[in-house]
């Protein structure tokens, strides 16, 4: 057994570090965009993973930059068939601080959905600088669950077109039964240029 000794400093002394950390987090699959479309993980397709071996997946976004100035970048879900359009309903609020250093917090009412197929924005106005972009993560829980919603939770951190550092908020779910087999990311203009998608599966 781990003998752990806190102090205000934090954990001094740890006799197993893998007992502090019971779960661990499994590489998928790795995406990489050169001016596509969109970066789409479909479940069995490409060695893709996304059923009920995992309770929850998470998305690393790493450096995404679009083609066109300002666009948003949405995630689709799809619950069987060949659309992304499974029923979603979402939270939207974000923090922004802009170089001339003036700031913000507020809910975003325009941009949150309630009962949508379009798909949702989780970063918003993406500069298309060479230096701007976008990262950050998103957790989906039990996708493969047929009998409760889907949640998802998400937080990006984009360099905004208007250069501003602007911390978005999204949180929803997906309101079917089907399972979700597929999660698909794509610019609402223009093609995502460069960047990267990892899929995690967490024990």
């Amino acid at each position: 057994m781990a003998i752990v000794k806190l102090s205000n400093r934090g954990v001094r002394n740890v006799s197993e570090f893998g007992s502090v950390v019971p779960g661990s987090m499994v590489f998928i699959k790795k995406l990489t965009a050169s001016s596509s479309d969109d970066l789409t993980f479909v479940n069995g397709a490409s060695d893709v993973v996304l059923d009920s071996t995992y309770k929850e997946y998470m998305f690393t976004f790493k450096n995404i930059h679009p083609a066109t100035d300002t666009a948003d970048l949405f995630v689709k879900f799809r619950d069987g068939g060949s659309n992304y359009d499974a029923t979603i309903t979402t939270t939207v609020f974000r923090a922004y601080h802009t170089e001339a250093d003036s700031t913000a917090f507020e809910y975003e009412t325009s941009e949150d959905v309630a009962q949508g197929t379009g798909g949702q924005g989780i970063a918003y106005n993406i500069g298309a600088d060479n230096d701007q972009g976008v990262s950050g993560f998103l957790h989906l829980y039990d996708p493969s669950n047929t009998t409760f919603v889907k949640h998802f939770m998400c937080r990006m951190q984009n360099a905004h077109g208007s250069d501003l550092a602007l911390d978005n908020y999204v949180a929803g779910y997906c309101n079917v039964t089907a399972a979700i087999d597929a999660v698909q990311f794509s610019m609402d203009s223009g093609a995502i240029d460069a960047g990267d998608i990892c899929l995690y599966g967490i024990k």
